[in-house]
């Protein structure tokens, strides 16, 4: 998936916060952040949603959407975006759907085990439905700054 990419992305509709499913489809005619993170209430996965959290107006005023993936629960998911006053729906994909429609899943090394997991990596996605930018291996200081000014930047 990438720019040159003719057709627009199509997802399904995954169980998201606020009682709804999302899918792709649904931003259509705006930008679109999609955002994918490995766990929720861990620090740096807290950090991040904090940090879109306290960028989300200026989101908003550019017409542009957050939404966050990561292979948690819905429940968790709820638990977490009241806890942190998340103003975005944070999609639950504990079967992996988008994740590996994205090439998100990585093999990791966690204490000297691998494990497969989620490689923290960000989407912007036109209003058409495709991707025009997109950040992987994202270290979380100064990102969420870094993924409004690619928002405002004209084309």
């Amino acid at each position: 998936m990438t720019k040159s990419d003719p057709k627009p992305i199509q997802t399904p509709a995954l169980p998201a916060t606020g009682g709804r499913e999302l899918s792709i489809q649904d931003f259509r005619g705006q930008p679109l952040v999609l955002y994918f993170y490995p766990r929720d209430n861990t620090p740096g996965c807290t950090r991040q949603g904090q940090d879109f959290r306290d960028h989300h107006e200026q989101f908003s005023k550019l017409g542009c959407a957050v939404v966050g993936v990561s292979r948690d629960s819905l429940r968790t998911h709820e638990n977490f975006s009241a806890k942190h006053e998340f103003p975005f729906p944070l999609i639950a994909d504990p079967d992996e759907t988008l994740c590996n429609q994205f090439g998100v899943m990585k093999d990791k090394n966690m204490y000297g085990k691998k494990v497969r997991g989620i490689e923290r990596s960000t989407f912007l996605i036109d209003a058409g439905g495709h991707i025009v930018r997109e950040w992987r291996k994202v270290k979380v200081p100064g990102h969420v700054q870094e993924v409004l000014e690619a928002v405002r930047e004209p084309g």
